[in-house]
């Protein structure tokens, strides 16, 4: 049987495995940081009207440029994020993962390098490496905060032509202050230029404001959402940035024609119909995760502060054989390779209950 190493691959992606979450039949899936609450139904009819609206169009192309769209995202941004952004400061894509890829692929490429801080999201290395662009790992504290200084010695040392700053991260749920995100912007403008993106795909659930504002006056800055979150879309596949409106001329030029479909830009306009029910949904998870926090604090696990929707915990002595024991009892949760900890995701509150008494249970077996 032929191998993917037989075949005529690109050297740099040889040894590589594709990124995914185990995808498995269990009672409480936890592990890939999903909104556990379906949509509600006056939503769903909502989405079945206007996607009945398109597909009496489907014979043409979709809107090649996404113009209602992204209008109505820049409104929600502009309403939410604490920033006056218009259209053409916004650009969307097929969730956030494509986003990074354009951005990659204007900015990036052969020859040049990108700069994360790990643990962070995997995809920024992977998407990186996947368009031919360096990847360097920056450097994070033992509570998993960025060291500035550290990190802006390695952007002055490097001098890559992407930098991406996760806040919240993921999968560690820190959050990044504006002071930290300036002073990388402008180490990143002294060493090249070069291009800083926010990965805020998990802004809703902060209790920090957005660092949307800080792309006012910084050309180089980019903001990525995704309405897979918050809006509880993940099937939707819909992501967008901020950033000025050279960087949306930029990115249209790597961007395959009519790449939103009639459909996906009909749904995620009837979502952001909807967005105070959404972002009420949002509350309800900010809550039990904060539940989670102090509930597994009190078992004695130490807990990373979160601003995400997700929470990682530990200190196991193998964090893998923990996972498997969570799963045993019916848990789903995530084993992201950081040493000692795993990873829940907020969901509904039976589910937490059903997650926290396995973890219980596992504390006591192995005590």
């Amino acid at each position: 049987m032929t191998r993917i190493d037989d075949l005529p691959i690109r050297d740099e992606l040889r040894g590589m495995s594709p990124y995914g979450a185990p995808q498995l039949d269990v009672p409480v899936r936890l592990n890939t940081n999903e909104n556990p609450h379906p949509l509600p139904e006056p939503l769903v009819a909502r989405i079945a009207e206007r996607v009945a609206e398109a597909a009496r169009h489907l014979n043409r192309y979709p809107d090649r440029d996404a113009v209602e769209l992204r209008t109505r995202l820049a409104e929600y941004l502009t309403r939410t994020g604490g920033h006056k952004v218009a259209r053409e400061n916004i650009w969307a894509a097929n969730g956030s993962n494509e986003v990074i890829q354009q951005l990659l692929q204007t900015f990036g490429g052969p020859g040049r390098t990108a700069i994360g801080f790990e643990p962070s999201y995997s995809m920024h290395a992977l998407i990186s490496r996947g368009t031919g662009t360096g990847w360097l790992s920056g450097p994070r504290r033992d509570d998993f905060t960025i060291d500035v200084e550290t990190a802006e010695r390695a952007i002055a040392e490097h001098r890559p032509d992407v930098v991406f700053v996760c806040s919240p991260n993921n999968p560690t749920g820190t959050a990044v202050d504006a002071e930290t995100v300036l002073r990388l912007y402008d180490a990143a403008q002294a060493a090249k230029p070069s291009m800083v993106v926010v990965d805020e795909a998990y802004g809703e659930f902060s209790h920090r404001p957005s660092l949307l504002p800080l792309i006012e006056g910084r050309p180089n800055l980019v903001v990525s959402r995704t309405m897979s979150k918050a809006f509880g879309a993940a099937g939707l596949r819909l992501g967008y940035l901020a950033a000025d409106p050279a960087v949306v001329d930029a990115v249209q030029l790597v961007r395959l024609p009519y790449h939103l479909s009639s459909v996906t830009q009909a749904t995620a306009l009837a979502a952001l119909e909807y967005t105070d029910t959404l972002l009420g949904y949002v509350e309800q998870l900010k809550a039990e995760r904060d539940r989670l926090v102090a509930e597994l604090r009190a078992m004695g696990c130490e807990v990373t502060a979160s601003d995400a929707n997700f929470v990682q915990f530990g200190v196991f002595e193998d964090a893998h054989a923990a996972w498997q024991a969570i799963l045993d009892r019916g848990v789903l949760v995530r084993d992201n390779g950081v040493p000692g900890r795993l990873r829940v995701t907020a969901g509904t509150r039976e589910e937490n209950d059903a997650f926290l008494d396995a973890v219980r249970t596992v504390m006591k077996e192995n005590r």
